[in-house]
Order: structure tokens, then C-alpha cells, then sequence
């Protein structure tokens, strides 16, 4: 059967696929539109399986929602320039209003859930699809759902690579805000000083008392010094004892009681922290993603 320009158009327009790809696909199914769509896609998922152990380490970070309910996610891929796409940007978006709408107990389930109402197509399904077209590794790593029971929730995204939701009771909207761009800033790890781990603390003050130990003072000045680093440390990292970052003069703390509101809890999120970036030679991972390795 004769390959016409029509049936590899209409290939392309459903399979976003090459020409050449499509016009390869269409003779070897004999000119059969849906064999060719169905090989295709199995060619598509072994290739993506075959990137699935690359690091992904860029990517978006997506909020959705409103003031009272939102979902934030991280979705991964591994170059800059595919973050910026409109494929995969469209991909994250949708992976966050599907987080929100159904609350799935975590991202195992999230993947199962179909992309759009209705759809036959799974998020994971998708992400596949996305990979083999692409020809990058891609990932949804992680989300939240912040829901205020009684308060309001709020967002501040810095670009696309930061992103922190915060679930507060008392004040407003534009605190809420200027709490969630503040911790995207000044990154602390917890509310207050009884949400710091113990462990973390205990490590911190092994830390100062060696370092305070080696200034040859007394026993009882060195317990001081060490105790003083301490409260600085704990001010330091945590929301409350640090300074505001739109006026340095006043801690979070003192803002909050001005305004009679409480900070319950938050989240940030930075793309690709805590993944290990493998350093290779750029040559080759060029040459690599030219052989579609």
C-alpha cells in the first residue's frame, strides 16, 4: 500500500512523532493508521524505559488552587531548557490541579489517576509518553496538599524553582504571602524552636563546645558560650526567630502577634534539592542523547 503525504501527516498530528519516524511506522503496518500508532507507542515506552535511570534533576515547581486549599508538586526532568517547554509545562500543571481535585494519598497513587477528567490516560502513562518524545527522563517526585481547616493557606513561587505554601490562622492574605515569600528567602527548617529535632540540636552544641573548648577559658564561661550559640543557632533556623525579610528590625514573631496571627505550618520546595547531580563530560551526554541513549 502506497505511503501518502496525508496519512503521515495525520500520524504526526496524533503521535506528535517525526515525519520520517511516522513514514517509517505507516510502511512497516502496511499503511494500517492504528497498528502504526499502537507500534509506536511500544517503541516510545522502551525507550523511555531505557532513560529512566538518568538523572533528572531541573524542572517546575506548580501550585494550584486557592485560599483555602492547595496542592503544590514538583515535577523533574533533566535540562533547563525542556523546564521551559510548553509540553512539559502543561504536563506539571495538569499533574497539580489532578493532585488537588482528588487527593491521593501519596505519588504512587497520584500516578495512577488519569491526567484530565475522563481521559483513558494515566499521569504515569503520560509522563512516559512525554519521555519518549522528548528523550529525557522525567519524574513527578513529590507534592502537598495544604488545606485550612479554619485559617487560609497561601503561595509564593520565586520564578519556577521555588515554591512554598503556608497554612495560617488569624491575619490575612497578603501576610499569609509575605510569610510564604519570606520562608522561600530565609529558608527555615521549622515554625518554632519544639519542632527542631533534638538530635539536631544535640550535634550543634557538640560542634560550639569543641570549638569554645580551644579558647582555654573555664569550664563554666565555655557552658555559657556554648549555650549562647545555641539560642543564636535556634533563632537562626527557625520562622519565628528570624529576623522578617521585608523589615530586618522586627522578627517573624513580633509581626505575627502585631497582627494576631499563627503560623500552623509550611512547606518549600526547591527543584532538584537532595538529588545527587552526577558530574559527567557534556560531549558526551551530547553525543548520548544524539544515539537517543
Amino acid at each position: 500500500m502506497a505511503i501518502t503525504a496525508a496519512m503521515v501527516k495525520e500520524l504526526r498530528e496524533r503521535t506528535g512523532a517525526g515525519m520520517m519516524e511516522c513514514k517509517k511506522a505507516l510502511t512497516e503496518t502496511g499503511g494500517d493508521l492504528e497498528a502504526a500508532i499502537e507500534a509506536m507507542r511500544k517503541s516510545g515506552m522502551a525507550k523511555a524505559d531505557k532513560k529512566a535511570g538518568r538523572t533528572a534533576a531541573e524542572g517546575l515547581i506548580v501550585v494550584a488552587g486557592d485560599a483555602k486549599r492547595l496542592a503544590m508538586v514538583e515535577v523533574n526532568c533533566e535540562t533547563d531548557f525542556v523546564a521551559k517547554g510548553d509540553e512539559f509545562r502543561d504536563f506539571a500543571t495538569a499533574v497539580a490541579a489532578r493532585a488537588l481535585a482528588n487527593s491521593p494519598a501519596d505519588v504512587e497513587a497520584l500516578l495512577a489517576m488519569p491526567l484530565e477528567d475522563g481521559g483513558a490516560l494515566t499521569i504515569q502513562e503520560r509522563c512516559r509518553e512525554l519521555i519518549a518524545k522528548i528523550g529525557e527522563n522525567m519524574g513527578v517526585r513529590r507534592f502537598e496538599l495544604v488545606e485550612a481547616a479554619s485559617g487560609l493557606v497561601a503561595s509564593y513561587l520565586h520564578g519556577t524553582r521555588i515554591g512554598v505554601a503556608v497554612e495560617m490562622e488569624g491575619g490575612s492574605t497578603e501576610l499569609a504571602r509575605d510569610i510564604a515569600m519570606h520562608v522561600a528567602a530565609s529558608r527555615p527548617i521549622c515554625v518554632d524552636e519544639s519542632e527542631v529535632p533534638a538530635e539536631t540540636i544535640e550535634k550543634e552544641r557538640e560542634i560550639y563546645t569543641a570549638q569554645a573548648a580551644e579558647s582555654g577559658k573555664p569550664a563554666e564561661i565555655v557552658a555559657k558560650m556554648v549555650e549562647g550559640r545555641v539560642k543564636k543557632y535556634l533563632k537562626e533556623v527557625t520562622l519565628l526567630g528570624q529576623p522578617f525579610v521585608k523589615n530586618p528590625d522586627q522578627s517573624v514573631e513580633q509581626l505575627l502577634k502585631e497582627q494576631k496571627a499563627t503560623v500552623r505550618r509550611f512547606f518549600r520546595y526547591e527543584v532538584g534539592e537532595g538529588v545527587e547531580k552526577k558530574a559527567g563530560n557534556f560531549a558526551d551526554e551530547v553525543a548520548a542523547m544524539a544515539r537517543g541513549e
